[in-house]
């Protein structure tokens, strides 16, 4: 627990805050989406070693929260309250942080490939949708690790998805992935490619066998809309 006095803690953070490239790396962040160092040097207006030094200062006042992926360390808000405490100020100082528009080609963005699972549009919303049902939680004992609840175990396994199987394959069992496109978390490991095998199995998606593109069928798009909430998914009538 941090034992020091409110208004140095206040002091601290608001001095964190009162260099304008700190400040233009945290409204990119607010929209919810991980982004590398680099990514945010060039919207701070900074150099990367630099910016590096602004995401150092951050981190040390529970600002922003940063995890490696690969070849990449992402940097994400630290929490919601630190987004709402931007979005205050915000309001008062009468601006709005800019909209994220991905870049990759409309149908990898819908849904693709990602090693063994899912990922795009449609995988993200998948992992918001059944962490909102909760059939899904964080798992506490480890970190960007995901679990499946009592609940989560007994609909899946309803579907045809051996939650237990999955969950004895020697790899890890659920991850958040973040998504390159979409720079929000989709779901890896075992449960990540049970799922895209489910889907598969159920005919709600076909794949392209030239590429990573994946498409959602109609029984998919109507399957995914009614048992899980996600309007509109790209697909093929």
């Amino acid at each position: 627990m941090n034992s020091e006095p409110i208004e140095l803690t206040l002091s601290r953070v608001a001095g964190a805050m009162s260099v304008p490239a700190r400040v233009r790396m945290l409204c990119c962040l607010l929209d919810g989406r991980a982004r590398t160092s680099t990514e945010l040097s060039v919207t701070a207006g900074v150099s990367p070693p630099t910016a590096s030094v602004h995401l150092s200062r951050l981190r040390s006042d529970g600002l922003v929260k940063a995890f490696a992926q690969g070849k990449h360390r992402y940097y994400s808000l630290e929490g919601s309250p630190i987004a709402k405490a931007l979005e205050a100020l915000l309001v008062v100082a009468g601006g709005s942080p800019e909209v994220f528009v991905p870049k990759t080609p409309s149908r990898l963005r819908a849904v693709r490939i990602c090693y063994d699972h899912l990922a795009g549009e449609l995988a993200v919303s998948w992992r918001d949708r059944l962490e909102r049902m909760r059939w899904l939680a964080p798992d506490a004992t480890l970190p960007d690790a995901y679990d499946v609840t009592r609940r989560g175990t007994t609909e899946l396994e309803r579907l045809g998805l051996d939650v237990g199987e999955a969950r004895a394959s020697r790899r890890r069992f659920a991850y958040a992935c973040v998504d390159w496109s979409e720079r929000r978390p989709h779901i890896g490991g075992a449960l990540g490619a049970a799922l895209r095998t489910l889907a598969l199995r159920r005919k709600w998606i076909v794949g392209d066998l030239d590429s990573r593109i994946v498409t959602v069928t109609r029984v998919g798009r109507r399957e995914f809309q009614a048992r899980f909430g996600i309007d509109q998914p790209p697909g093929k009538d």
